[in-house]
């Protein structure tokens, strides 16, 4: 957004001399001289899109977090703490999915993520309403639902997931 506000600046005072431009966007937009003149350079260099957007990330993350790991970290959280522990923790959560084997090494931070992502909250008990899984029939249909998610992602055909 800001870079486009440059780029229009530039564009508006076209007919000015350069460093009063300048000037005037840095003043108007509390942006550095430098980066005035880094938009415009990579404007002419690189083109409009890159100028807009800047440049595209080169790295490559793997998500080390896919969809059997969340329903695996899911269903932990919903079993009975640790011992000496009264709730668990995302650093235990980690440790225990490190200890069981569903992954070499994990982060908390990545645990975290991943009930954010699902909009959970474990600790809020009360809101978790779950049949003991002694139930074979809940259990069958959660793993289908479960085999859904765990799908690669294809843009003609999105998974939508509705809630009653």
């Amino acid at each position: 957004m800001l870079n486009a506000l440059i780029l229009l600046a530039c564009d508006e005072g076209k007919y000015q001399r350069e460093r009063s431009i300048n000037e005037t966007i840095s003043r108007v937009l509390n942006v550095s001289m430098k980066t005035i003149d880094r938009v415009k350079k990579r404007f002419v260099e690189e083109g409009f899109d890159v100028a807009l957007t800047g440049k595209p990330s080169t790295c490559v993350y793997h998500r080390k977090a896919d969809g059997d790991l969340e329903a695996h970290l899911i269903a932990l959280s919903c079993s009975a703490a640790p011992e000496g522990r009264q709730r668990w923790t995302l650093r235990l959560l980690a440790d225990k999915a490190v200890e069981l084997h569903y992954v070499d090494n994990i982060s908390y931070e990545t645990v975290r993520e991943g009930f954010k992502k699902n909009v959970l909250k474990p600790w809020k008990q009360d809101g978790w309403v779950i049949p003991p899984l002694s139930d074979g029939n809940f259990v069958a249909h959660m793993e289908m639902v479960l085999d859904v998610y765990k799908q690669p992602y294809d843009p003609l055909y999105p998974v939508v997931c509705i809630s009653s």
